[in-house]
């Protein structure tokens, strides 16, 4: 059987992999000049391979429609590409929050041995090669007998009995990411549920406290996500963020993200200012603990000014801000400091609020929330219900997980899931959609 995967980067080249394996004839088709670009970029450049949660609780940490990929993260699990990766001598190692990184800390080594199956399993790869559109017969049920890919200004017709679209979302378009499965499938029927940016830092109002703060990183700090309309917590999490000048980045508040985006009438509760963001700076210690940790403080800095008493507690960028919130006198010196003002400075520090105003633009998604739905897609071999023939896998799919490593392993259980997937031989003539 011959196979066709349209898109290069870890999807497609699973679904490469898959098939080639099964003992099709695969041609592999890029539109950038070289494969896996967005790979290079996973984990700022180290590749968070996987997770190293047991599979059963991968989908715990899909928000986006995590029940439709069950059958494929049990085809291909995150021991699977382990496995692959150190048959090749690339061992790995995981880190905290169960991540799971290449020995060497570089994400080209991952790609590096991607391509190696890939040549080693005969697989025809073609770059900057764009397809333009999926040849279909209509006659009955639709089923897809090849594309037409463009190359230098020239068309050229290529048939075959399955074709794989694995082109990515819209985030990163500098990698190749923009889209241009979600017009395909279109054009065949399929819904899109529209593109959202997800994992993805937020932008806040409070613009002077950003940028005071642009640039610092805290560790071992706890968010919640509050409706304030409603005075529900949407979302908690702990572990690492870091404030930029427009607002707030980093890992806890990349996954805060994808739930914010999904919570019902966001966009008018956004306007309204509505949406808290919360952020517990000693989360290790209750109010009362805190509160004599900062009773022991003074009393060693007794004659110091307040603002220069609290270089122990809080990193130096966020002192000046929790001050000027706390509305003390920065010049009292701090055994003139009362309980009540001392408490005041214990609940900013336990709850420093700022009040979420959206999200940066798609393009610097880590992910794409939004795509083919899911409804429309065979969750067991990820062949489309409406286009026999046809597979999609990966970021095209309405799916998305949290950081950690969960989107690279959707790529690679759709991509291989597509790949292994068989379709019934039906031949017929073919026109162009």
């Amino acid at each position: 059987m011959k196979t066709i995967v349209v898109g290069g980067g870890p999807a497609g080249i699973l679904a490469c992999i898959s098939a080639a394996k099964s003992g099709d004839k695969v041609i592999l088709i890029e539109k950038m000049n070289n494969l896996g670009r967005k790979l290079l970029i996973t984990g700022k450049g180290r590749c968070n391979i996987t997770s190293g949660l047991p599979m059963d609780e991968f989908v715990k940490s899909i928000p986006g429609n995590g029940m439709f990929l069950y059958s494929s993260f049990h085809n291909f699990t995150n021991q699977d590409i382990v496995k692959m990766l150190e048959k090749k001598g690339l061992k790995t190692k995981q880190e905290r929050g169960n991540r799971i990184f290449p020995i060497t800390d570089r994400a080209q080594d991952v790609l590096n041995v991607l391509l190696d199956y890939l040549k080693e399993l005969k697989v025809e790869i073609r770059t900057s090669s764009k397809v333009k559109d999926i040849l279909v017969n209509t006659e009955k049920f639709p089923y897809v007998t090849g594309v037409i890919i463009e190359k230098n200004g020239k068309e050229e017709e290529l048939m075959s009995d399955k074709v794989i679209l694995a082109t990515g979302g819209k985030s990163y378009p500098v990698t190749g990411s923009t889209g241009d499965g979600y017009k395909l499938l279109e054009k065949l029927g399929h819904t899109i549920i529209e593109p959202r940016p997800s994992l993805i830092p937020l932008v806040i109002y409070e613009q002077k406290k950003c940028q005071k703060m642009q640039g610092l990183s805290l560790k071992n700090v706890k968010i919640s996500v509050i409706d304030a309309s409603k005075n529900k917590q949407i979302y908690e999490d702990f572990g690492e963020m870091m404030w930029t000048h427009f607002g707030v980045s980093g890992p806890i508040i990349l996954s805060a993200s994808c739930h914010i985006l999904r919570y019902k009438n966001i966009e008018q509760l956004l306007k309204e200012r509505k949406i808290k963001l919360k952020v517990d700076l000693k989360p290790a210690l209750t109010e009362e603990k805190l509160d004599e940790r900062i009773e022991r403080d003074f009393k060693k800095s007794r004659n110091k000014q307040l603002k220069n008493s609290l270089f122990e507690l809080l990193p130096q960028k966020i002192i000046p801000v929790i001050l000027e919130e706390s509305k003390i006198d920065t010049k009292k010196a701090v055994n003139s400091i009362t309980r009540e003002e001392r408490k005041t400075l214990v609940k900013l520090i336990k709850s420093f609020e700022i009040t979420i105003y959206g999200f940066r633009p798609i393009e610097e998604a880590i992910i794409t929330a939004g795509g083919v739905n899911v409804k429309e897609i065979n969750p067991k071999t990820m062949e489309s219900k409406l286009v026999k023939g046809l597979f999609v896998a990966g970021e095209l799919l309405d799916v998305d997980g949290y950081t950690g490593g969960f989107n690279l392993q959707i790529a690679y259980s759709t991509g291989y899931t597509a790949g292994k997937s068989e379709k019934k031989d039906i031949k017929n003539e073919s026109r162009r959609i």
